[in-house]
C-alpha cells in the first residue's frame, strides 16, 4: 500500500530522537515527507537550508535501508495544509513522555478538525533517546558541551562550528 506520512517539525538542530522517530516512521509508510517549519517570528540557529541538508544527509540512509521514498521540505503554514499539499493521510509525532503526550493530543485533536483525512499517529521514543530535546542540545554546545551522544556526528560538527570559542 502506498500511503504517505507528514513528519513536521523545526528540527533545529536534528537529534538522536529525531532519527528514531524517522526510522520507525519509515517501517510504516511508503513515503515520508519531513517538513520544517519556517515561522517569520522566530530566529533559528541554523537556517532552513542547513537544516534541509542535515535532514538529508542523516535520514537518506535510514529512509533507503527501509525502502522508503524521503522528501525534505519547508513549509510556514498550518502542518494541515502541507499535509494537503503532500497528499499526507498521517502526521508522525514522536512522544518522550506524558508532557509531551498532552501537548500531542491537544494538537491531534485541532488537526484532526481541521483535517480529518489525515490521521496522527504517536511513535513512542527509544529508552535511550527520551531526555534528548533540540533545546538542550543548543543550550549544550553554546556552552561548550559535548553534544555527540545526542546528535548524529554531521549535527556535532555543525553545532560545533557554530559555536567555536576564541580564546
Amino acid at each position: 500500500m502506498n500511503r504517505t506520512a507528514l513528519y513536521a517539525g523545526s528540527f533545529d538542530p536534528v537529534t538522536n530522537g529525531h532519527l528514531d522517530v524517522v526510522r520507525q516512521a519509515c517501517r510504516l509508510v511508503s513515503r515520508l515527507v519531513i517538513a520544517i517549519g519556517v515561522h517569520p517570528g522566530k530566529a533559528p540557529l541554523f537556517s532552513a537550508d542547513e537544516r534541509a541538508e542535515l535532514l538529508r544527509e542523516t535520514c537518506a540512509p535510514l529512509a533507503q535501508a527501509e525502502g522508503t521514498a524521503l522528501e525534505i521540505a519547508t513549509f510556514d503554514d498550518l502542518a494541515v495544509s502541507a499535509a494537503r499539499r503532500f497528499g499526507a493521510t498521517l502526521f508522525i509525532r514522536g512522544l518522550r513522555d506524558g508532557t509531551d503526550l498532552d501537548y500531542e493530543m491537544q494538537l491531534a485533536g485541532m488537526n484532526g478538525a481541521m483535517a480529518p483525512e489525515v490521521q496522527t499517529v504517536f511513535l513512542p521514543a527509544s529508552i535511550h533517546v527520551r531526555p534528548i530535546t533540540a533545546t538542550l542540545v543548543r543550550q549544550i554546545a553554546a556552552m561548550g558541551g559535548d553534544v555527540a551522544p545526542f546528535v548524529p556526528a554531521p549535527v556535532a560538527a555543525r553545532l560545533a562550528a557554530r559555536f567555536t570559542r576564541t580564546p
